[in-house]
């Protein structure tokens, strides 16, 4: 197999994550780079990214760039479908395929089940594949624990539990978990979808979807921690009193029960950063990294993996359940 040729549309941190990636690995080129802000567009997208000049000016034209001869779009601009989708259409209408670190792209087929059959249709028609995945949702908290499975004869129960210190993260997520917020901010911005991580039902329908289970319902609960004593990161000061980070927890409930939960705490500060996954059925599955995985990379990793094979994959809107097993290779 040839390199795979990427353009990447979005160079906020993850976008520039991913292309500093590209830079160090062998089969990948870069051959475009898109992004809206002026201070970007004109410079050379591997030195705003921090690594080598690749020779790839950044354009704020993604119809102009999608001229170009190309493998797979990576676009990392949102999380909610209804804001990407004119993207992904255009660069699907252009014969590229895509991959997005979208988290409702992820498995959107219940949240948005006609934008996802409008998606599908449009990509199986020029044909190409469309695929949302990351660090979660993407991996850690569906595609992961699916393949802990494997293992098992019968199972009853899935549970993910991923623990962060925010203080370690880029401002954008320290933001978006709320750390330095009043309550009364705090609640506001979860009202209008400023705070909060999206994807954990994209990954309990996921979960779901492989074990052959229906969910009768979900629920999902937010609420913010508090900081007990001062804190703060390279972005941030909490006062006692404010808002540390969050707690937040999703449950699928299958045959009256509930056999999915997904918890996520972020917050500046947590004593014990982890990512767990138990499968409790036959045998009993238990997964462990101890300090956490960095949610940067590892999305930016996820990616690209899967943007390696991307262009093998049948026409459509694709998940992970439809992809081979995603693996760091040396080569393309």
């Amino acid at each position: 197999m040839g390199s795979v040729r990427l353009i990447q549309v979005g160079l906020g941190p993850i976008g520039r994550g991913i292309v500093a990636q590209v830079a160090e690995r062998e089969g990948m080129e870069l051959v475009g780079a898109v992004d809206l802000d002026p201070c970007k567009v004109g410079r050379d997208a591997g030195t705003i990214s921090g690594t080598e000049r690749l020779g790839v000016e950044v354009s704020e034209d993604l119809g102009k760039v999608l001229n170009k001869e190309a493998d797979v779009v990576v676009l990392a601009t949102g999380s909610r479908l209804a804001d990407v989708a004119p993207q992904v259409e255009m660069c699907v209408r252009a014969g590229k395929s895509v991959v997005s670190t979208c988290e409702e792209l992820a498995f959107p087929f219940v949240a948005h089940p006609e934008l996802a059959r409008r998606m599908d249709e449009l990509s199986r028609e020029h044909g190409v594949a469309v695929l949302g995945t990351g660090i979660n949702p993407g991996f850690l908290m569906d595609a992961l624990p699916i393949f802990l499975t494997g293992i098992c004869r019968r199972v009853e129960g899935v549970k993910v539990e991923r623990f962060q210190d925010a203080s370690t993260r880029r401002f954008p997520f320290q933001r978006k978990v709320g750390a330095g917020l009043s309550q009364e901010e705090f609640w506001e911005g979860l009202r209008r979808g400023s705070v909060g991580h999206v994807g954990f039902r994209e990954s309990a329908h996921m979960i779901a979807e492989a074990l052959g289970w229906r969910v009768e319902r979900y629920e999902e609960t937010v609420e913010p921690i508090l900081a007990e004593e001062p804190l703060e990161s390279r972005f941030v000061k909490v006062e006692p009193g404010r808002c540390a980070g969050l707690r937040q927890v999703g449950c699928g409930y299958v045959d009256g029960r509930r056999a999915i939960v997904l918890e996520l705490q972020a917050y500046l500060g947590h004593p014990e950063p982890k990512d767990s996954i138990v499968v409790y059925g036959e045998p009993v599955v238990r997964w462990e990294v101890v300090g956490g995985v960095d949610g940067d990379v590892g999305t930016c990793s996820v990616v690209l993996n899967a943007a390696r094979v991307l262009p093998s994959a049948p026409p459509g809107l694709r998940t992970m359940l439809d992809m081979p097993v995603i693996h760091w290779s040396r080569s393309a």
